[in-house]
């Protein structure tokens, strides 16, 4: 079994190794390639992708899984979780053409393109042809890997395995019936807080230069990962020894540009640490995007806006701004940090407000994928759920219906992993208060090793080894998902801040 072990390992590392050089060329498409390159791009990424899936579905794999999956493997080995895991991936492949497979990467290529044209010009009726393609291909994989009562369950299943559309909306409803209220109570003290002071004049260079501190200071380490600007921020990984994270400069934004850095820099530290035996297999990476946004979430905003946090570093940061924020003192820069005010952009939103935006995309998604909405009608059922949730509406379409690259790209069914996220975050984060009781003492000082060291060996080593369910049973004792210790976390720090 050993010989045959190892030979699945090599088939997989040649399949990893064609989908790492698609993702390379991904990565460069967003942060260094010129606008003419993108039909070559489409291109060149079809046919690795579509190469990796055919390498990958052939059968000799599925008859090597087959003959290990009669094994005696340990039940808790990397060996058994290997398995499981290649199984069901090669599962999945399996019901997709490599002609799908094709279509839906040159659609989703050259739909980035379209959307961000489209976006530029705030205009969503350029991208409407192009996102109608897009949800058709989605449909046609939900139709293909199948699904018991709900279409929306194939897509939620590939970002949040085993997890069903019914718990998400039991879990969101438990947390509206919170937010919602509590969204419009602060609204009527919104003017308590003053932000003014983080829409000053703040220069990209020294913003760029202060969170590639921070970013190093918390552990990501910049031997095996770099940062980059794009458009819209993101991580990528090829290997657990080059993780690449992008960012986004503002002049009259401080927050956007460092929240950014954070909220990646979970994200990037999360792949940093995985076990390198993993790599080249399909054990490499998250357990879950709820998972992986449990970390970005948690360094941008249980730690990256708490108190302690800036008790070191807001001396520094004035020494960086003197002229912005000589006069303001600590606890004005906090409030302003965490100002809850309901906006048009999801990722400027508050801690409060943010689970909004996911709610309305989470539902829209569902309407488009059941047939329920029309994409030419998209737009209006956008301005109405903002209008619904944040008593909002979009001047244009740049800030409503275009303004996330996620649709664009093909993904579907992925939206719900943000808020996941959050409930995540802070029931691992209970925890690490439990098992390090001076933890808060130790970010005063700015040392946040031990936060780190406990990722890494309740989270991050194991990558896909267990399911998000499994991860939260070892880790809090919980069965599962759990909102309270999030709503609990929010009612207390913003019921301080404005006195509610």
């Amino acid at each position: 079994m050993e010989q045959k072990l190892q030979t699945l390992r090599t088939k997989l590392k040649d399949v990893s190794n064609l989908e790492r050089a698609a993702e390379v060329l991904a990565w460069d498409q967003q942060v260094n390639m010129p606008s003419g390159g993108v039909a070559a791009r489409a291109e060149q990424l079809a046919t690795l992708q579509t190469l990796a899936h055919e390498l990958f579905t052939r059968d000799e794999v599925g008859l090597l899984l087959e003959d290990l999956a009669g094994a005696d493997w340990p039940a808790a080995s990397d060996e058994a979780a290997l398995i499981k895991v290649t199984r069901r991936e090669y599962d999945h492949a399996r019901k997709l053409t490599p002609e799908l497979v094709a279509q839906m990467s040159r659609t989703f290529s050259l739909g980035q393109q379209v959307w961000e044209q489209a976006k530029h010009e705030a205009n969503f009726a350029p991208f409407q042809g192009t996102l109608e393609k897009i949800v058709d291909l989605n449909i046609q994989v939900a139709e293909a890997y199948g699904y018991e009562t709900c279409i929306y369950d194939a897509l939620l299943d590939l970002f949040e395995p085993g997890m069903k559309t019914a718990q998400v909306n039991t879990v969101f409803d438990e947390l509206k019936a919170t937010l919602v209220p509590l969204v419009q109570t602060i609204s009527e003290r919104v003017d308590l807080v003053d932000d003014s002071l983080l829409k000053q004049n703040y220069p990209v260079g020294a913003q760029w230069d202060f969170g590639l501190e921070v970013l190093q200071a918390i552990g990501f380490d910049l031997r095996r990962g770099r940062q980059d600007k794009s458009t819209h921020p993101f991580t990528i990984s090829f290997s657990v020894n080059d993780v690449r994270l992008t960012t986004r400069l503002t002049e009259n934004s401080f927050p956007s540009s460092l929240f950014s850095t954070l909220h990646e820099g979970g994200h990037g530290m999360y792949e940093q640490n995985v076990a390198v035996h993993f790599d080249g297999t399909p054990l490499m990476g998250g357990t879950s995007l709820g998972v992986h946004e449990s970390q970005s979430r948690l360094w941008e905003n249980v730690l990256g806006r708490s108190y302690e946090f800036w008790q070191f570093y807001y001396p520094q940061l004035q020494a960086c701004f003197p002229a912005q924020l000589g006069q303001a003192t600590l606890d004005n820069f906090y409030r302003a940090i965490n100002k809850v005010e309901p906006s048009l952009v999801r990722v400027e939103a508050d801690e409060v407000t943010y689970n909004l935006h996911i709610f309305l995309r989470f539902e829209l998604e569902q309407e488009l994928l059941a047939g329920r909405l029309k994409v030419a009608d998209l737009p209006a059922a956008w301005n109405a759920k903002m209008q619904s949730y944040l008593g909002l509406t979009p001047p244009h379409d740049g800030l409503g219906v275009l303004q996330d690259i996620h649709w664009s790209g093909g993904l579907m069914g992925y939206f719900p992993t943000y808020t996941l996220g959050n409930v995540m975050s802070c029931q691992f984060y209970n925890q690490t208060l439990h098992d390090i009781p001076d933890l808060k003492a130790q970010f005063q000082r700015g040392e946040f090793g031990a936060l780190l060291a406990w990722f890494r060996q309740h989270i991050h080593q194991h990558g896909r080894k267990f399911t998000a369910n499994e991860l939260i049973q070892q880790i809090t004792g919980a069965d599962g998902l759990d909102a309270q210790p999030y709503l609990t976390y929010i009612k207390q720090k913003f019921g301080q801040i404005y006195g509610v």
